[in-house]
């Protein structure tokens, strides 16, 4: 096979045993957040540099090979070590982080009130750039405690607040034919090609291509998996974007025009923790975002 089995990472050991546990990718791609191809594709690369497959897929379902069997204790403790491991850390350190995901710039005075709130608590802040490809934020697998979010959020672990409603604007290269315009139209759109975030990214990919307000699909020129590689597909004039009023002015820069489309329903920022998850400093971080 191309790769050695030293070469196995520990995210494909856990999409395995998610499948495993499952019975099913399409409901382990639903508990991991992520898009059944992809997890297909993470699970035959692990059969590939194993040199076993794992997996029967017949008629009747999935089924775990001998090579399966005998591979999931062992991907199953590794990924429970793991994540006792990742715990153990962040207790030993001199005071507790609490890790922030997002997805795009936020600004808007937030970043500095949940630190504001994590240093009155003795604890540190470390914020995390999670891929638009992931549809929890770092939530779903631990890689964050809280995260600031863009609903809508598909995720039924996690619970959301709103933190603040804004229109929705579109992102134009500085000499696109529509920039001279004071605002723009869905109509004035309707044939752009547009900057989408991934398919993994679900209800969120819909919602920025404003296909609930369409007759038609819209047309994906090009994918981008952050807000700044989506801005750069725009400066280049490859397509247009969907942006919020308040990240149009974080995002500026002189190549990229933004204007407003009034008819689009505003966007929502949310912060969003796993549901359940009380511990005081999560609940601390959430209470001062949302004014309480």
């Amino acid at each position: 096979m191309s790769s050695p089995a030293g070469d196995v990472h520990l995210r494909d050991l856990r999409y395995f045993v998610a499948v495993a546990d499952a019975g099913s990718f399409t409901r382990a791609a639903e508990a991991l957040f992520v898009s059944q191809p992809a997890l297909s594709k993470q699970v035959r690369a692990l059969e590939t540099r194993l040199g076993a497959r794992l997996l029967d897929r017949g008629p009747a379902g999935l089924a775990l090979t001998p090579e399966g069997e005998a591979l999931l204790p062992h991907a199953r403790r590794l990924v429970d070590d793991w994540t006792a491991a990742r715990a153990d850390v962040r207790r030993a350190g001199s005071a507790p982080t609490l890790l922030v995901g997002l997805q795009t710039a936020v600004g808007r005075d937030l970043t500095r009130r949940l630190l504001e709130a994590t240093r009155e608590r003795g604890a540190r802040m470390q914020v995390r750039l999670i891929s638009w490809s992931d549809a929890s934020t770092g939530l779903a697998d631990g890689t964050v405690d809280v995260a600031f979010v863009w609903l809508p959020l598909v995720a039924p672990d996690v619970e959301a607040r709103v933190l603040l409603r804004e229109p929705r604007w579109v992102a134009l290269a500085a000499d696109h034919p529509l920039a001279a315009r004071a605002a723009v139209t869905l109509a004035d759109l309707a044939d752009e090609p547009f900057v989408a975030l991934p398919r993994a990214a679900g209800a969120l990919r819909e919602f920025w291509l404003a296909s609930a307000q369409r007759s038609a699909p819209a047309t994906v020129a090009v994918e981008a998996d952050t807000a700044e590689g989506a801005i750069e597909a725009v400066a280049s004039g490859v397509g247009v974007a969907l942006l919020a009023e308040g990240n149009a002015r974080l995002l500026a820069r002189p190549d990229v025009v933004c204007r407003p489309v009034p008819e689009l329903p505003p966007c929502e920022l949310a912060v969003a923790r796993r549901r359940g998850d009380d511990r005081e400093l999560v609940t601390a971080a959430v209470a001062a975002l949302a004014g309480r």
